[in-house]
């Protein structure tokens, strides 16, 4: 196996122009487990420790552009204000020692339809930066990831950043697995605030091919908002409102059974966590608004 170690972007990007075929290593929290377990077998790696245009995160234009290379523990030590549903979701990942190593970049190309960072940058709009040696281009997260563990990714191309609107109302994410900590997501939801707007944006993990948004359930939401005045008066969301945004949620779920959990679970589950996160995520609003 043969392992390249460019020492900026450019030099990656030839790399992989030059090797379609070369597997890229930022923190290697799912690649090691794969090598380890004789699951994958890459003719050659790319080491992206050492580019340093992709560790780094800045401000622009209202957003937050987050380099590929950027980890969860500095998401949440830097960038929390700005993207609290995103910091939210890295404190669940792992171990520290995986906080400290795993990228956000990683769980992008990986696409895994339970990683934790993919239901808050729906629910956020953010859109992947991607370049190869000669181009680059920016895709929606919706058209990005295409399947299961599949992403519209190109042979020479490199994932370079996440572009994320800073936020401009509460955040919130939760996620249920069959244990307390280090947990892989039975299922998970993320949901954002825009009181500029008055929307209300979702992301669903983990209970479907991709992350899913709940479209049906934001519309409904908003209505009763809207309806309510519930806005301008910052009162206290229905009952009854709560409990069928929750179902409306659970119904855009598409789960599967698998050894974490049944199809009827992980519906059951996600309508508890819609709720739940609504009533977080208002509260919040009805605390800095009052």
């Amino acid at each position: 196996m043969e392992v390249v170690s460019p020492s900026g972007l450019q030099e990656a990007l030839d790399a992989k122009l030059e090797n379609p075929s070369a597997v890229p290593l930022a923190g290697g929290t799912d690649l090691m487990v794969d090598l380890n377990f004789d699951r994958r077998r890459p003719d050659a790696i790319i080491d992206l420790t050492r580019v340093t245009e992709l560790a780094g995160w800045d401000r622009a234009d209202g957003a937050i552009r987050l380099g590929a290379g950027i980890t969860y523990a500095r998401l949440v030590a830097e960038v929390a204000p700005e993207l609290p549903g995103l910091a939210i979701a890295a404190r669940t990942v792992g171990s520290p020692q995986i906080r400290n190593r795993g990228t956000v970049g990683g769980n992008l190309g990986t696409a895994s339809p339970a990683g934790d960072a993919l239901p808050p940058l729906l629910a956020a709009g953010a859109q992947v930066e991607l370049a190869s040696a000669t181009a680059s281009r920016s895709l929606p997260l919706t058209a990005f990831i295409t399947g299961p563990k599949t992403t519209a990714l190109e042979p020479s191309e490199l994932i370079t950043a996440v572009l994320v609107p800073v936020a401009t109302g509460p955040q919130q994410f939760s996620k249920i697995g069959t244990r307390n900590a280090m947990v892989i997501a039975v299922t998970s939801f993320a949901l954002a605030l825009h009181p500029e707007r008055h929307g209300v944006t979702t992301g669903i993990g983990s209970a479907g091919p991709r992350p899913l948004v709940a479209e049906a359930a934001e519309s409904f939401v908003e209505g009763v908002l809207e309806e309510e005045g519930l806005w301008d008066a910052r009162g206290v969301i229905p009952g009854a409102a709560a409990v069928r945004f929750g179902e409306l949620v659970a119904d855009a779920g598409q789960p599967i059974d698998d050894v974490r959990g049944t199809i009827r679970y992980r519906r059951h589950a996600l309508g508890i966590l819609a709720r739940r996160t609504l009533g977080w995520a208002w509260d919040d609003f009805r605390k800095v608004s009052g």
